[in-house]
């Protein structure tokens, strides 16, 4: 059985590719960012992809986009600005009409499943308020919800990246039941960043690669043998060339060390805590920025391309990013991770098929 979804911010499609790998189908993504969508229809052909406000979008032309099919997931990650909300419920919030407009989808489509992801912080802030009023306004619409702030690297993902995760069941479909979790299928063995990008180490820090380039290195670790599969052409992997001064302040910065381990006269070069941090080839990645240029290679003395972003995101090299090189790391930055995303989704999956839907 294919199960449909449609995901209202679906940016580049990490969310979208996680599900299409649990074996759903993406009939339609919706987000306003022309790059964004560019590169969605790019790698999930086959999906109608509107580039609009959604706040413009209404459940009928959701309906005629795709062409009156069953959806039976709504996925996306809206933003929600209102966080502090002063008494007032999140949906009243004139802040946050992006996060009504998914609400009210969800409520207009009904289908049997959504999955809501934003950042842990929403969890906390206000006293829990908030992530009340999130599972009031989807339960007032027929839906049991549960949330739980996840581990990227516990799924699989090599990258330290929380995220908290809003699962809702149609009481229509499931009655009384709620959704479970997936366990962490990672051990004490996470994988690290050496073990997700070091057959890339091959660029120079000098000379830019073409955006399509051949692989040099042979795979060296199952992680890496995974996301080149079935990819002949390496795309993405693009080296951006800082200046003399900035390699030289890179390079004092040791494996996985950060400003602290700079002369204290350089430490106000740059105003935010995470600069001149890189990563440790030993462990997984902090999150990754969305192009910033704060974060470096654990060992060449530069920030990450964007295909090693996307590797560490456990984006496939299958999949390519389009746009320009800053535009390409903000939309992996950005993304939900799709191994994350694919256990998750085959969780899913398994309490569609229980229900018989």
């Amino acid at each position: 059985m294919t199960y449909n979804f449609i995901d209202l911010f679906c940016g580049c499609g990490g969310f979208s590719l996680g599900f299409e790998k649990a074996g759903c189908k993406s009939l339609l993504g919706i987000d306003l960012w022309n790059d964004a969508t560019t590169t969605y229809q790019h790698n999930f052909s086959d999906a109608k992809v509107i580039n609009n406000d959604i706040t413009k979008i209404s459940p009928e032309d959701i309906k005629k986009a795709v062409n009156q099919q069953k959806v039976d997931i709504i996925i996306g990650g809206p933003p929600c600005q209102g966080f502090s909300i002063s008494g007032k419920r999140m949906i009243d919030d004139p802040r946050n009409v992006l996060y009504k407009s998914f609400v009210e989808m969800v409520g207009a489509l009904q289908p049997a499943v959504f999955v809501m992801e934003n950042v842990p912080g929403l969890v906390s802030m206000a006293q829990g308020t908030i992530k009340d009023s999130v599972v009031e306004d989807f339960s007032s619409r027929g839906y049991n919800v549960t949330w739980k702030i996840l581990a990227a690297d516990d799924y699989g993902v090599p990258q330290h990246r929380r995220r908290v995760f809003f699962v809702g069941l149609n009481k229509a479909v499931f009655k009384e039941r709620t959704f479970a979790f997936p366990e962490p299928i990672t051990g004490d063995k996470k994988i690290s960043c050496e073990d997700a990008i070091s057959d890339l180490d091959f660029i120079s820090d000098e000379i830019p690669l073409p955006d399509e380039t051949e692989y040099e290195i042979a795979p060296q670790t199952e992680y890496q043998r995974k996301m080149r599969s079935n990819s002949a052409v390496l795309w993405n992997h693009v080296a951006t060339i800082h200046n003399q001064k900035t390699k030289e302040i890179i390079a004092m910065v040791p494996d996985g060390g950060n400003y602290e381990d700079l002369p204290k006269e350089l430490w106000s070069t740059r105003k935010v805590h995470i600069a001149w941090t890189r990563m440790d080839s030993k462990k997984p990645c902090f999150t990754i920025d969305t192009g910033h240029n704060h974060h470096f290679h654990y060992r060449a003395n530069r920030v990450p391309t964007a295909r090693e972003s996307a590797r560490i995101q456990s984006f496939p090299d299958t999949f390519r990013v389009l746009g320009i090189k800053t535009s390409q790391l903000k939309q992996i930055g950005n993304a939900v991770p799709p191994l994350l995303a694919e256990s998750i989704a085959k969780r899913v999956m398994s309490y569609l098929e229980e229900q018989n839907v």
